[in-house]
């Protein structure tokens, strides 16, 4: 399932450098605006304790997380929706991703050049806000001349489109989000999609701090998070400069103790990866045996056939049922086979709908 977190901001905010922190390709970082020209994509692990403690108790030959894809795009600038500084190229990259990871610089460094002069994250957010609205507004626009014919002609279907269009329109002219529109009926929500509009997709902004503020923030956080109090967007504070560091260090006590230092309680990436999980409204399911303990990506509200194609297609086209059990339940007794003579293993047909952490085998026929 190769669904991509874009990284977005203004030149020199710290993108490469968290996207460095995030995976293991690394990008280049230096200190000018458009270091970055082609999107660097890394692979990462998501997080996630639950593989841990079944790998304590199944003792696999191997164990694999779940991933995502993260993608690094290039600064934009003011005016990139009419091609400034590379500005098409950047926005098309930020068409092909799945959701938003927002980098807002929110640190004072003289040695750090800012592509505008001064530090301000509500400015540099407006900036990037504005530049995505007015290219969705550019496609909506066009949209809606095309369509305007085949809309005299009474055709229910494209009726329905454009009355969306219309509210789009009149949403991205008062500089708001698409995603502020929630469209209703099958037809219009697959057109709404279609689009592929840039400021439909979920947005995580990431406040780039010191390392003084690691912890609590700073006033600039605050501003940012006044300013998107009405979005219903996450925030985290990240100090991307130590998240740097400690993903440099060798060993895990290291990067623990180094933490402790610093007063936290987990790298900040983390928190990063399973924000950027849950954005991608993502979930997890497990296959757990002597083999391997597999962690499985799946859509939250995905059906056990579904779940089941993930791991093959004829896993899916051959569905008989799916055996389920919940983690807490096999946490808590030990063992699968403790978990059954408790009465504790579901079986689940075509209409079950997977929920986050279940321990999953499949019987299919083909």
């Amino acid at each position: 399932m190769a669904l991509k977190c874009g990284i977005v901001g203004l030149p020199n905010v710290g993108k490469s450098t968290l996207f460095n922190c995030l995976s293991n390709a690394k990008a280049q970082s230096a200190n000018f605006p458009f270091c970055t020209i082609e999107p660097n994509i890394g692979t990462i692990t998501v997080p996630d304790n639950r593989l841990t403690e079944l790998e304590k108790l199944v003792n696999p030959e191997k164990v694999l997380p779940t991933t995502i894809e993260i993608v690094d795009i290039a600064g934009l600038v003011k005016g990139a929706s009419k091609g400034e500084g590379l500005g098409n190229k950047f926005l098309a990259n930020i068409r092909e991703t799945d959701a938003i990871i927002h980098v807002l610089r929110c640190f004072d460094n003289d040695n750090i050049v800012h592509v505008d002069g001064s530090v301000d994250p509500v400015r540099d957010k407006e900036v990037i806000d504005i530049e995505l609205q007015l290219k969705d507004l550019e496609l909506v626009d066009n949209k809606l001349k095309s369509l305007a014919r085949a809309a005299k002609s009474g055709d229910k279907t494209i009726i329905k489109q454009v009355e969306l269009l219309e509210k789009l329109k009149a949403k991205l002219e008062e500089g708001k989000s698409a995603r502020e529109i929630t469209p209703e009926g099958d037809d219009v929500i697959k057109f709404y999609h279609s689009l592929q509009l840039l400021t439909a997709k979920p947005v995580l902004y990431v406040c780039n701090v010191n390392e003084d503020a690691a912890k609590d923030g700073n006033d600039m956080v605050a501003k940012v998070r006044e300013a998107t109090k009405d979005e219903g967007a996450e925030i985290l504070v990240l100090a991307v400069a130590i998240e740097a560091d400690i993903a440099e260090l060798e060993s895990y006590e290291e990067r623990q103790m180094f933490l402790e230092d610093m007063g936290l309680d987990e790298p900040g990436v983390n928190k990063l990866i399973i924000s950027a999980y849950k954005l991608l409204n993502l979930q997890t399911y497990f296959t757990a045996g002597v083999k391997e303990v597999r962690a499985w990506t799946v859509p939250v509200g995905a059906t056990a056939p579904q779940a089941a194609g993930v791991i093959h297609t004829d896993f899916e086209k051959g569905f008989i049922r799916a055996e389920v059990i919940k983690y807490s339940d096999y946490v808590s007794l030990g063992s699968e086979a403790k978990v059954k003579e408790a009465g504790k293993l579901g079986v689940e047909g075509k209409e079950y709908i997977v929920q986050d952490g279940d321990i999953m085998h499949f019987r299919f026929n083909v």
